[in-house]
């Protein structure tokens, strides 16, 4: 197949609120990282190629020999480096700026490496093999500007641990994405799922909500749509929080979709996710990937 999709990861995240690089930490038990798993998924279910973004220390400590060590065998794989003075001309880092740029700039790192439709991904989020598998299928027929969206049950997305950030998704009847709103501090009470935007004031959200996790599939199109979005937070959204305000994916997705320059599927998804936000998540992910393990899911050893 000419120009078969690319999976892009999404593995430079500082895990601020994790405490450290969770991208390899394992929780299998061989050592595996959550992150194999959903590789082994998307290898299954039919992706080569993948190009994994990670940040400039990252690079230096080996990152790329890590993951070749790990996977070459069975993926393409290539690294592109979120570096944060990786700005259009015109604009500069604003001094004391170290938080990465956000999602939106991390897919942007990669352009130019391939021009063929992509699925972009979080390295610390398990996706499920169908999630993977219904992706891959849409990106192989998918023309310039059909992009889509794996959607899950907001209830089955939470942790126990703390506060989360989701897209909250809007669809019509046919799930066509209409809009993403980013909330970006959700948490899991006995009353089910609130959000604030403020810290003092919560709103509760539907259990069966649809929200992104970022396993979004889109065309190499997409990449000029990023340019113009990431120009634009520069100049109008940055300078009101210049140490810490990100350019998200949904945001650049719901831009699109509002001038009609694209459409986005929703591929709704009733597998459970889970990762490793915060670290006490761990012993709930290390039990997840044993149960399904046992299950047969995946097998002790995943490449062998």
């Amino acid at each position: 197949m000419a120009n078969k999709p690319v999976l892009v990861v999404m593995a430079a995240g500082m895990g601020s609120r994790y405490g450290g690089l969770k991208q390899l930490d394992p929780v299998g038990a061989n050592g595996q990282a959550l992150m194999d798993y959903s590789l082994f998924d998307a290898h299954r279910a039919g992706f080569e190629d993948a190009v994994f973004i990670i940040s400039p220390g990252m690079a230096e400590n080996g990152f790329e020999k890590e993951i070749h060590e790990r996977v070459g065998s069975k993926l393409n794989v290539r690294c592109a480096v979120q570096r944060l003075d990786d700005v259009p001309a015109g604009f500069s880092v604003p001094e004391g700026r170290v938080k990465p740029w956000g999602t939106a700039h991390a897919v942007r790192s990669c352009r130019g490496m391939f021009d063929a439709p992509f699925a972009a991904v979080n390295a610390d989020d398990y996706y499920g093999p169908g999630g993977m598998k219904e992706i891959y299928e849409f990106l192989k027929t998918a023309r310039s500007g059909e992009y889509c969206m794996v959607g899950y049950e907001l209830l089955k997305t939470l942790s126990d641990n703390g506060s989360v950030a989701r897209g909250v998704c809007e669809v019509d009847e046919t799930h066509r994405l209409l809009s993403v709103t980013e909330r970006t501090h959700i948490v899991n009470t006995c009353d089910g799922a609130l959000f604030t935007e403020d810290g003092a004031h919560y709103e509760r959200l539907p259990d069966e909500t649809l929200v992104s996790l970022n396993l979004w599939g889109f065309t190499p199109d997409f990449f000029a749509a990023l340019d113009e979005s990431f120009e634009r937070f520069l100049r109008e959204t940055m300078p009101g929080n210049p140490l810490k305000a990100e350019c998200y994916l949904p945001s650049v997705v719901t831009e699109m979709l509002g001038t009609g320059r694209a459409t986005a599927q929703v591929l709704p998804c009733k597998e459970r996710w889970f990762g490793v936000t915060h670290r006490q998540d761990k012993p709930t992910v290390v039990e997840a990937i044993a149960r399904k393990t046992a299950e047969g899911v995946y097998p002790e050893r995943l490449w062998d």
